[in-house]
């Protein structure tokens, strides 16, 4: 797991079977670098939160036949960041 903040959401109106319906949302590690999850919490931009990847980010799905490997896992209410 990994802690990721939100930084928008991403539109795809083509896109494979195996991905559904999910929402995307592009998301930033504390560093800075971008990634792509599914969306299954309704993350809003500026969040931060807690993702699975992997394997494991399937499984993190209402539906683990998604095509995923990376999925936010839940929204953090409460974090104090180091430094």
């Amino acid at each position: 797991m990994e802690i990721m903040q939100v930084a928008g959401s991403l539109v795809c109106t083509h896109r494979v079977d195996g991905l559904s319906h999910m929402n995307l949302r592009i998301l930033r590690t504390p560093k800075g670098k971008l990634s792509v999850a599914v969306d299954p919490v309704g993350a809003a931009i500026g969040n931060w939160v807690f993702t699975a990847s992997g394997s494991a980010a399937r499984f993190a799905c209402p539906d683990p036949a998604v095509q995923t490997d990376l999925t936010i896992g839940g929204i953090i209410d409460f974090w104090e960041p180091d430094g």
